[in-house]
């Protein structure tokens, strides 16, 4: 995999040409591999051997109301602090290393891959230090981010209720006014919170909770909507030391990502739990999706190296395990899975989801950073990473689910025991269908509000039809370059069908049709721009099979997926209800 990376980062992202800007100045090619260096090691050494046992043995609370967790947890969380991966992206003000995001991305690649129930700690924390640091006051910042950017503490988000999911306007929890101190405008919450990733552990001295509630009218009843939600900084202990008004209710106890305690969490109901008002009033579901970017990019990421575990297994499994002979033949030695049609093509559907899943993500970071060291092309960077959100998220996490399967089906019997890891790959992989936004809503995230904007699908058009262009010149790259520029003019044609009437409403009921065929579009462009930069490298017939098996197998089920979209099909608004 490393040889992967390191194709993706400089031969094709070019990640050492961001060396020249201010932001990154007196960094060097050098100093981004010692870094994938320090987490490689640190994934393989620590974090491998401690992903079985935070699966096996689960969360649990014992008799003094503490989550328990094994101690490799523990050693895994500290190693991975250790490394400084946790400061890769902030400011060197804050104590961070200002590292691009696609560096800070492929060295969290090793760590998702290795345990993703051990990356729930730090990855929430760094999420949470980041908005602090984008919308904290100084002292905010000083008293609740400084600890975590230190090391000392861990973070966490909390948005869903027990009798809400996405729909996060119709939340009910309360913050009531309590004055204000040196930290800012202080309130009493009261309301409960679940599904709360590491939302409790004994990990760190201090866990810091983001939460989403709304400030009551003077009648008392709540604002509704999501305009109407503002953003608490809630600690598990106050600035004095004493313990905050959260209190664990139970443990959620998932198929997957079973290392990480999930919660649900009382606030206010045997004490009060203080919080700090962040930002203004009212602001409180815009800020936390400041970071919501980068979140998608690494829930796909995540998903995208879970599916690169199970190929490696499965790769490794088939090449080795010798079983049956080739048609037709009734006597003589048998061969090994990987010599059967069938074997050959589940491997090749991993690896195309896998390393093209990948690489997706990677060049999303690379827009990130072309925004965050102002590069030249910022504005068009800021364009095609807001329609390509969507699909670095949800893509990897769909179609990492099916690799996670065929790499079970691969091994035959044994995937289907605990004896081998693809089992739990699977079930971790699950997990990433609902992070940061289930398929569905990524669907209505695309095409209603960014595959709306002309600007937004022009900038993707033009980078598509540049890879063409360079792929024509390719005589053997060229009916692929073809059949790349015909699936864009017919994703164009469905976003116009999907439209056509104005209606939202009407749009939305192809939002995921129009997901499907779009997401398939953007990978087929991936992996022809891969093709492109890799002639001559070390890595090209592989990623040359990867690349023919998409076009032949994969890109043609656009036209399948967007034919509801072209008829303009209603059948989902009018099925009847008794129906279902």
């Amino acid at each position: 995999m490393r040889a992967l990376l390191d194709f993706l980062l400089f031969d094709w992202l070019k990640a050492e040409t961001l060396c020249a800007r201010p932001r990154h100045a007196g960094q060097s090619r050098e100093d981004y591999a010692q870094m994938l260096d320090a987490c490689e090691r640190v994934a393989r050494e620590v974090w491998q051997s401690a992903n079985r046992a935070c699966d096996t043995d689960e969360p649990k609370v014992d008799a003094d109301g503490k989550v328990q967790l094994p101690a490799s947890t523990a050693r895994a969380v500290r190693a991975y602090f250790d490394t400084g991966l946790h400061t890769a992206g902030l400011d060197a003000e804050h104590g961070g290393l200002q590292l691009p995001c696609m560096v800070e991305m492929a060295g969290n690649a090793f760590f998702s891959k290795a345990s993703p129930g051990c990356m729930g700690y730090p990855m929430l924390s760094v999420a949470n230090t980041g908005l602090l640091l984008a919308h904290g006051t100084p002292a905010q910042i000083e008293a609740f981010a400084r600890p975590q950017i230190e090391g000392r503490w861990l973070g966490t988000m909390c948005l869903s209720e027990p009798a809400i999911g996405s729909s996060l306007g119709d939340l009910t929890t309360r913050a009531e006014a309590d004055g204000g101190d040196a930290l800012g405008a202080r309130y009493r919450l009261k309301g409960s919170k679940m599904w709360i990733s590491a939302g409790e552990h004994e990990l760190a001295e201090n866990i810091v909770h983001l939460v989403l509630a709304k400030v009551p009218r003077e009648d008392g009843s709540l604002p509704e909507g999501s305009a109407g939600i503002s953003l608490f900084i809630v600690p598990k202990f106050r600035p004095d030391g004493t313990r905050n008004g959260v209190s664990l209710v139970g443990l959620n106890h998932k198929l997957g990502w079973r290392g990480t305690s999930n919660c649900l969490l009382n606030f206010g109901e045997s004490d009060a739990a203080l919080g700090w008002r962040v930002g203004a009033e009212g602001q409180g579901l815009a800020q936390m999706f400041h970071m919501m970017n980068e979140a998608r990019i690494g829930v796909g990421l995540g998903a995208a190296m879970l599916a690169m575990a199970g190929y490696e297994v499965s790769r490794a499994y088939a090449a080795e395990r010798v079983q049956g002979r080739a048609p037709g033949r009734r006597g003589g030695p048998q061969q090994p899975l990987n010599a059967h049609a069938d074997v050959r093509r589940m491997l090749l559907q991993q690896k195309a989801v896998a390393e093209g899943a990948l690489a997706l993500n990677l060049f999303c970071a690379r827009l990130v950073d072309e925004q965050r060291s102002s590069g030249p092309d910022a504005e068009q960077a800021a364009q095609l990473l807001a329609l390509l959100i969507p699909v670095a998220k949800s893509w990897p996490s769909q179609w990492g689910l099916e690799a996670n399967s065929q790499a079970i089906q691969v091994l035959g019997g044994a995937g289907y025991t605990r004896d081998w890891p693809v089992e739990q790959f699977w079930r971790d992989q699950r997990l990433n269908m609902i992070h940061e936004g289930t398929h569905g809503i990524q669907g209505l995230d695309l095409l209603l509000r960014k595959a709306s904007q002309p600007a937004l699908v022009q900038a993707f058009a033009q980078r598509v039809n540049a890879t063409v262009q360079a792929a024509l010149a390719e005589p053997d790259l060229a009916e692929w370059a073809n059949q790349l520029a015909g699936a864009l003019a017919l994703v164009g044609k469905a976003l116009k069908s999907a439209w056509a009437s104005g209606d939202p409403a009407q749009a939305a009921l192809h939002a995921t049709p129009v997901l499907q065929g779009f997401g398939h579009l953007v990978l087929a462009w991936i992996w022809l721009d891969l093709h492109v930069a890799a002639r001559g490298h070390a890595l090209e017939p592989g990623l040359r099979a990867a690349c023919a098996y998409f076009f032949a197998y994969e890109l043609p089920l656009v036209q399948a997926w967007l034919q509801p979209v072209l008829a303009q099909q209603r059948l989902l608004a009018e099925v009847d209800e008794a129906a279902l």
